[in-house]
């Protein structure tokens, strides 16, 4: 029997190139199979059809349509994030270009855990760690700012957390709003560190006059954890006032900005993250508005220093002598050990739409964004929850009950017809529109609302739709 041909190394590409055919041919199949933004039937019959469609996972001898048959499968039973009616999660399509750049890194395979295994990619990751760090907290004598690249949010937030008991001791108590991320209570547990404190948040926002009473009451190092950019809502905190808070008390600040940070590539929008530059440490997510295949997650920090407490020695991967002889220590940029190169695709799209063309994205979505609530706001049979601050939109049908509403949003991802999401806010039960799609318009938005509604008029009254 043959060696199977590797993706690397002078024969590499000639060994891609007509497997990428059958991959492509594959997607679309699966596509045009799934005829929807979701595949119809529910849990069972999806799975179902992907066991009929895969057979026996591990055969005696090798299938050589292994390829097409696995990747059919899988598009036709996918949620399709570039689908218009594909709106729920923090989910967004990714840009061809961030796609093809994953590809090359699949290829080359390099681990950023030594530089012996990842020259290049190791240097492009300084590169662009540097500038996010510079974007998110300015540059000048006062700020020393460095990055790291993070498989997204919840890395992010506890790294966050990590760096900050290192930093104030392992008594360091939390502080967020009750609109926090739920990875926040949960580093502190993993962690080990005190019950976290949680302040009000109740118009979706942390409260600043109960952050400050807070911050009075407590003794002890304090972290406080704001939010630019909620999962349920996509509001944002007020941070200027909560920075003044905590430089009054002393207190360390972080922001998960993993939503709403890449309103920064917007000249249009990034004034709503004023006060993001005061914070010690931020996290940002580029798989959600900014267009990258998952993972592509940052934390910044203010002051690089902050990152020698992640300094950790393996003879094999960082000797002294070696690190002394010049080569870079890559050990300390990660608590993972074998990374991959996720900064490649976010550097092409950096430099492939520059801020502009990314600008442009994001004001498209959150344009979206308010055309869907201006519809909302005029159907009659539709209740808005507010104005969205970024590209969120929550409405329900009026006048239905909790459990319609959840009911609706299942028979739609049941039937494979929608996929919406779902956050409970002031009491009640809402459907979530999470709009990260910049080529969805006005007659998708439309067609949206007009599911919704025939499938409450279905449940509720027996109307056919």
């Amino acid at each position: 029997m043959s060696t199977p041909p590797l993706a690397s190394g002078p024969e590499g590409p000639h060994a891609l190139r007509p497997l990428l055919a059958t991959v492509l041919d594959a997607l679309a199949a699966g596509a045009r199979a799934r005829g929807g933004p979701l595949p119809a039937g529910g849990p069972d019959a999806v799975a179902a059809r992907l066991r009929q469609a895969v057979g026996e996972i591990l055969p005696e001898h090798g299938d050589p349509h292994a390829v097409h048959t696995l990747v059919r499968a899988l598009a036709e039973g996918a949620a399709d994030p570039a689908h218009p009616l594909c709106a729920a999660h923090l989910h967004c399509p990714p840009l061809a270009v961030a796609a093809a750049a994953d590809l090359a890194a699949s290829a080359l395979n390099p681990s950023l855990d030594s530089w012996d295994q990842a020259p290049a990619a190791s240097a492009l990751e300084t590169v662009v760690t540097r500038l996010a760090a510079r974007e998110v907290h300015g540059s000048g004598p006062a700020v020393d700012p460095d990055a790291l690249v993070t498989t997204g949010g919840t890395e992010s937030n506890q790294l966050a957390l990590l760096l900050a008991r290192e930093a104030l001791g392992p008594t360091v108590r939390l502080v967020t709003g009750a609109n926090a991320h739920h990875s926040l209570p949960r580093a502190a547990w993993l962690l080990g560190l005190p019950e976290p404190v949680v302040v009000p948040a109740p118009s979706g926002t942390l409260d600043p006059d109960a952050l400050a009473g807070t911050l009075t009451r407590l003794t002890g190092p304090v972290l406080v954890a704001a939010t630019a950019g909620t999962t349920d809502a996509g509001l944002i905190d007020p941070l200027p006032g909560i920075a003044a808070h905590c430089a009054a008390h002393g207190a360390r600040l972080h922001i998960d900005a993993a939503y709403g940070g890449g309103l920064l590539f917007s000249d249009r929008h990034r004034s709503l993250l004023t006060g993001l530059d005061a914070a010690d440490t931020v996290t940002l997510d580029l798989h959600k508005l900014g267009w990258q295949p998952a993972a592509a997650g940052l934390l910044t920090v203010r002051d690089a220093h902050d990152l020698t407490a992640l300094r950790h020695r393996a003879d094999y991967l960082n000797a002294p002598d070696d690190t002394e002889a010049g080569l870079p220590d890559l050990l300390g940029r990660s608590l993972r050990t074998t990374r991959r190169p996720d900064v490649l695709k976010l550097a092409v799209t950096l430099k492939t739409l520059g801020r502009t063309g990314l600008g442009t994205l994001v004001d498209q979505v959150c344009a979206r964004a308010h055309e869907l609530a201006a519809l909302v706001h005029e159907h009659p049979g539709l209740e808005l929850h507010a104005p969205p601050v970024i590209s969120t939109v929550l409405f329900r049908p009026a006048g239905a009950p909790d459990t319609t509403v959840a009911a609706v949003r299942r028979a739609l991802l049941t039937e494979g017809r929608a996929v919406l999401g779902r956050a409970r806010l002031d009491g009640r039960l809402w459907l979530k529109a999470t709009l990260l799609n910049p080529a969805t318009g006005p007659d998708d938005l439309a067609a949206l609302l007009h599911l919704v509604a025939a499938s409450r008029a279905t449940l509720v009254e027996g109307h056919t739709p």
